[in-house]
């Protein structure tokens, strides 16, 4: 089985703004790749066996995960913050958000959009990345932004073993 990411037909595709809510850390890739001090795994963690995705308001479409990664301080290589949550509707609440609960407002862009062949998570993540990092910006379809970056995981995702998802580069 392939681990590949695979362009789609369409490369290119703009979307309108995407509010999501969820939890956040701020960290790099070289302290989630290299240095096996990455604080990605534990939020994952903690937003799933907590149900965490439970106490989000105005949830959009429940099930569907994003992963966003925003706030770059440089490229790929520098400090990042990475939120797990889900889109939602507005951020009218009727109720403060649970404590730790972050928002996060996507504005619209352009985005090169890359899906996955079926493969084991993690694998499956780390290769696409991996792939994504070492693709030129003319193959990309232009400069990446680095505003703001995402991985969707929807019904696709839900077997560990086939996990398919779309990451969405953000590109000028």
């Amino acid at each position: 089985m392939s681990t590949e990411i695979q362009p789609l037909t369409k490369i290119e595709e703009k979307l309108p703004a995407i509010k999501l809510i969820g939890i956040q850390v701020r960290t790099n890739n070289e302290n989630e790749f290299k240095n096996l001090n990455g604080k990605i795994f534990p939020c994952v963690q903690k937003y799933f066996q907590e149900a965490l995705f439970e106490k989000i308001p105005n949830r959009k479409k429940p099930g569907t995960t994003f992963c966003a990664y925003t706030e770059y301080e440089s490229d790929y290589t520098g400090d990042y913050t990475y939120l797990i949550g889900e889109e939602v509707n507005s951020f009218d609440f009727e109720h403060p958000l649970p404590e730790g609960f972050e928002i996060l407002s996507i504005p619209e862009q352009t985005y090169a959009k890359f899906t996955t062949a079926p493969a084991p998570m993690p694998n499956v993540l780390s290769n696409a990345w991996q792939e994504i990092w070492e693709t030129p910006a003319e193959k990309m379809g232009g400069e990446r932004s680095y505003h703001t970056d995402f991985e969707l995981y929807d019904e696709r995702a839900k077997n560990p073993n086939e996990t398919v998802l779309d990451i969405y580069i953000g590109i000028k």
